[in-house]
């Protein structure tokens, strides 16, 4: 078979934003697939004798469709929105069909037409689509299951950011999402309604605060940019004082060197899945989160007033790949996926259960790693894993911080900890198991 199934970018110009060989395609081809609006918008182009397929809630019969169609014999053409690799059905047929049996025909793509309105160089900008079936609202905590997650971490990560909407998805939703972030000052944004339609318009910079107000005519397309740049602060190892934390003689918190010392030993990964049990203030979980930018950290904590402070953090680091669980682990464990690595920092008297879980539900090469300042929690974790079969080790260290005084410093030494470390082993994967 060497008649190829052509994808033809199109735009709502219809014919007129078309090469005169892609419109030739359309209208001698013998089956034209594409959603119901694009049909429509070419329903005197298509020929009166050609079949037409309607796209829209069909996409997994679509490359059926394609193969009956070139076993026969038949012209295909599949017609998409602007340029079908960006964001399009192309990279999806591609997968299905192999690049020998596909021949694309790229159009301008939206994300271009709207920044040529606009203005905007987008050269550097990062792109992004929520055009999906229905996100829902954003919630602070929501996990990567949710539709608008990934677009919330590119938004970080850019200073300029394009975004296919849909009209359950739309630019008000998105504005919402900075607002509940509380990101709503950091960032601007711009809509391009109905491009290329007459009644297309464009709106100038908004506020986010007016954008959730908005009501935005659907199809369109979204630019979101800072307003001002990103405060860079280290990855992890920040200052005790960085984060709040709730004071009796102490702060209850995992300190400076400790927390170094305990984030290096879980061997993390761009895209690690974290437990923090026991989260305290938060400062392990959302620096790990921090460090893991693709990943995600679960954090659980028994203390109301605690849990709290950790939210308060996640607030003040604008970090959203992490979340908080109030409660008394192992309740709630079993709803979290499996962990590339487990920071354990309080256990809420439940330590030897919470051992065996972890070793159990850790992934191959999976890191354990606890925190303990008493001897008999040390020892309820030494016994513990000495029938678990793991790998592990004990590490203690004691820190000691200058302090001024007079005209002069002398070290103060902080508390000492005991830094247990476990790794999975075969055995104990093979067991859980089974």
């Amino acid at each position: 078979m060497n008649n190829h199934c052509r994808i033809i970018g199109v735009l709502d110009n219809g014919a007129a934003g078309l090469t005169p060989s892609a419109l030739t395609l359309i209208q001698t081809a013998n089956i034209v697939i594409g959603a119901s609006r694009t049909l429509a918008l070419f329903a005197a182009d298509i020929s009166a004798d050609a079949e037409r397929h309607y796209l829209t809630g069909k996409l997994s019969q679509l490359p059926a469709w394609i193969t009956e169609a070139r076993e026969t014999g038949k012209q295909v053409v599949v017609l998409a929105t602007g340029d079908p690799l960006c964001h399009g059905i192309a990279s999806f047929l591609l997968n299905k069909l192999g690049r020998d049996s596909i021949e694309i025909l790229p159009n301008l793509s939206m994300l271009q037409l709207a920044c040529a309105r606009l203005g905007v160089a987008w050269q550097d900008a990062r792109i992004g689509s929520v055009h999906s079936c229905d996100a829902g609202e954003w919630q602070i905590g929501a996990t990567p299951n949710h539709g608008l997650y990934a677009l919330l971490n590119l938004l970080r990560q850019s200073g300029l950011t394009v975004v296919f909407t849909s009209p359950e998805n739309d630019p008000a939703r998105i504005a919402r999402m900075l607002q509940i972030e509380s990101l709503a000052d950091d960032y601007e944004m711009a809509v391009a309604e109905c491009l290329l339609q007459p009644q297309e318009q464009i709106s100038d910079w908004l506020r986010v605060d007016a954008a959730a107000a908005g009501r935005f005519a659907d199809p369109n397309i979204v630019l979101v940019r800072r307003r001002q740049p990103v405060v860079r602060e280290a990855l992890f190892g920040l200052p005790d004082e960085r984060f709040k934390q709730r004071k009796p003689d102490k702060g209850l918190i995992t300190k400076r060197e400790v927390r170094a010392v305990s984030l290096a030993r879980m061997a993390l990964l761009p895209d690690s899945i974290v437990w923090d049990i026991g989260a305290g203030s938060g400062a392990v979980g959302l620096e790990a989160a921090r460090l893991c930018p693709h990943g995600h950290v679960y954090a659980m904590e028994k203390n109301a007033d605690d849990a709290a402070i950790a939210l308060s953090n996640r607030t003040s680091l604008r970090v959203n790949n992490y979340t908080l669980l109030h409660g008394r682990a192992p309740a709630g464990l079993e709803n979290w996926p499996d962990p590339d690595a487990v920071f354990i920092g309080g256990s809420g008297g439940e330590l030897r259960a919470l051992i065996t879980l972890c070793l159990q539900r850790l992934r191959p090469d999976g890191h354990l790693v606890m925190n303990f300042a008493t001897l008999e929690n040390l020892s309820t974790a030494v016994e513990a894993l000495k029938t678990t079969g793991a790998q592990w080790d004990v590490l203690q260290l004691q820190a000691a911080r200058s302090k001024p005084i007079l005209d002069m410093h002398r070290m103060q030494a902080e508390n000492p900890i005991w830094v247990v470390c476990a790794q999975t082993s075969a055995r104990i994967l093979n067991d859980h198991d089974d």
